[in-house]
């Protein structure tokens, strides 16, 4: 991901913002309607195809056509960049369910054609295409991505609001954000929060060491969807990872029901890594019992055993 990365990261100051106001009124609305139900939170990589991984977390004979299937075996959660490309066919939807877990989710992004290229505009037929396409992934969908263009500014607020209310109701849509107007302008940034709770839809939170205004800490619905840029393991990389779980503990108590936590990591060799580290913390400190990425153990070169 090259969005916001930057090669020193030695000046950043990566402490978290406070909540946005409006976080705590979103999850607080839930409590009295689930005052027992278990939070389903998901940790994964953007990429389910490095080689790298082969020996490290999937087995050393591992062909790359069953990646997928060794993935799911390792994370519960993938963001699926691959439909930012291309949106899927329904033979391709079967197939990766065939190889997936049955309780994996995949949160598809949109086609950059829909978001990028047309803006949202006139893409009426691509839409309930890619649409068609997810929602066959039945109980493996988790959330969809909306990534919005950075040259997608405020002018084309409308235009976001007729894109959403056209979505399928079904369909779990979170919407990133990346034109930095959408943070400076307090007021702007109330109206938008205002239409996508209109409309059942959330926001996508991304911590990024060059991008802190997109860090921004709002929820518009009770469920939160990180993307989470580490460093190659830099030591800050676990310091944040600390601050969120901390934070995500406090959403959790206040009513956040799911979360879906992306950790990207340079050219993701070293994701395993940090979701091991976010899984672990998660465990302690939020209460929870989710399994770790096992990693497999490294031969001793010029031994025999």
């Amino acid at each position: 991901m090259d969005f916001g990365k930057i090669d020193n990261v030695s000046d950043v100051d990566f402490t978290l913002p406070p909540s946005h106001p409006s976080t705590s009124v979103v999850l607080g609305a839930q409590l009295p309607k689930t005052p027992n139900q278990k939070p389903q939170v998901f940790v994964g990589c953007p990429v389910w195809s490095n080689k790298n991984w082969v020996g490290k977390i999937y087995p050393s004979v591992a062909k790359e056509k069953d990646f997928l299937h060794h993935y799911t075996r390792q994370f519960n959660t993938i963001e699926l960049n691959v439909t930012h490309y291309q949106s899927p066919s329904l033979d391709t939807i079967a197939k990766w369910k065939t190889a997936a877990t049955d309780h994996f989710t995949f949160c598809p992004k949109f086609p950059q054609a829909i978001s990028h290229d047309a803006q949202l505009s006139g893409v009426e037929n691509q839409t309930l295409q890619f649409c068609e396409a997810v929602l066959a992934l039945g109980t493996n969908l988790g959330t969809t991505f909306l990534q919005l263009a950075p040259y997608f500014d405020h002018k084309k607020l409308p235009i976001l609001a007729s894109f959403l209310k056209s979505l399928p109701k079904q369909l779990p849509v979170a919407v990133e954000f990346r034109n930095p107007v959408w943070f400076s302008d307090a007021g702007l940034w109330r109206e938008t929060i205002e239409i996508l709770q209109n409309y059942n839809v959330g926001t996508v939170i991304t911590d990024v060491a060059g991008r802190r205004d997109v860090l921004h800490q709002t929820l518009t619905t009770p469920t939160l969807t990180l993307r989470f840029v580490g460093n190659q393991l830099h030591r800050t990389d676990y310091t944040r990872a600390d601050e969120w779980v901390q934070r995500i503990r406090v959403w959790l108590g206040q009513g956040l029901q799911t979360a879906y936590i992306f950790v990207h990591c340079s050219n993701n060799d070293q994701a395993p890594e940090l979701v091991k580290y976010w899984v672990q913390q998660l465990n302690i400190h939020c209460g929870l019992n989710l399994d770790e990425p096992r990693f497999l153990p490294r031969a001793v070169q010029g031994s025999l055993f």
